[in-house]
């Protein structure tokens, strides 16, 4: 019987997620007639270490990533789980996405101890979030709010709306809901008012491209819906060459699973002061090219000097 290694971040959010996904695993392996053991090692990533400055100062996505695909290429580990959002566009020679699972809520939430929407927050009430995508966004909508900056995992930015004199925070809900703690969402962010991060929502499943018979386990966990709503996402990231050092949103949903039923996406590009927030839709029925037709239209609008712009 083989032994599948697992790599994951080590957070309590990753490992949580992590333990839910192999108990997916064993029961489609279980159902299929195949007979695997799962070990987890969990791997301290460079974004893990580095708390206390935003990630578009440091490097952006590859930092919750690049030690595990490390571990991957040098045979520590079988396949790694990840949160799709953390995901680079361009993977490592020799890895690839294995498997998408279904995708669980993508959009993000507001947390508050007083029962706050986005539309009810006191003038000028301070905001926590470490992503630029929802302060543009929010910025855009309520240019009076105090966007200050939030690091740290999923339970420690929990404590700081405690501590820190924060009126209230921005999550993802899929983190919220993973970690069993729906409970504590005050309201839900509609993606008409701020559209998620590529991927938000979203699992994948890394392996090497080699490994045949973890390509085929994997297999056997993916969701084509999901799969194809985050071709077209991931598409369009690719192509503005995006990561967290730019507020760059995006939302697909497919139709179904299959290859040629409608992918319809909804994609952001914003300045980061919210000032400028670039919007447009595509659908069709190749995910590559809906996600392409869509970063054409914003960088022909002027996507292009903004993302610059941000960089710099």
């Amino acid at each position: 019987m083989r032994t599948i290694i697992v790599g994951s971040r080590q957070s309590a959010l990753a490992m949580t997620q992590t333990g839910q996904t192999i108990d997916r695993m064993k029961e489609a392996c279980a159902a299929a007639g195949l007979d695997y053991r799962f070990e987890v090692k969990p791997i301290v990533t460079r974004g893990d270490r580095i708390l206390d400055v935003t990630l578009s100062k440091v490097g952006g996505k590859g930092l919750f990533v690049k030690e595990i695909e490390q571990a991957l290429l040098e045979g520590e580990i079988d396949c790694a789980i990840h949160s799709m959002k953390d995901m680079p566009f361009d993977l490592p020679e020799g890895l690839t996405i294995g498997a998408v699972p279904k995708r669980e809520d993508p959009r993000d939430v507001l947390i508050s101890l007083h029962s706050y929407t986005l539309r009810n927050l006191p003038q000028g009430a301070k905001v926590g979030t470490s992503s630029l995508r929802r302060g543009a966004q929010l910025k855009a909508k309520r240019p009076d709010l105090r966007i200050e900056s939030l690091r740290g995992n999923i339970d420690t930015r929990l404590k700081k709306l405690e501590t820190e004199g924060f009126d209230a925070i921005l999550l993802a809900a899929a983190g919220m809901r993973r970690m069993g703690w729906g409970d504590r969402i005050t309201a839900f962010i509609e993606p008409e008012d701020c559209l998620p991060a590529v991927g938000q929502g979203a699992l994948a499943i890394e392996c090497r491209e080699n490994d045949s018979e973890v390509m085929a386990m994997l297999a056997l966990l993916n969701d084509p819906k999901t799969e194809r709503a985050v071709r077209a996402e991931r598409r369009f990231l690719g192509l503005l060459n995006g990561g967290c050092q730019v507020p760059i949103g995006a939302y697909a949903e497919a139709e179904s699973g299959e290859e040629q039923s409608t992918v319809r996406l909804t994609a952001m590009v914003a300045s980061p002061d919210g000032a400028t927030v670039l919007r447009t839709e595509a659908a069709g029925t190749d995910p590559l090219e809906v996600g392409s037709r869509a970063a054409r239209e914003l960088l022909a609008r002027g996507a292009g000097r903004i993302l610059d712009e941000a960089r710099e």
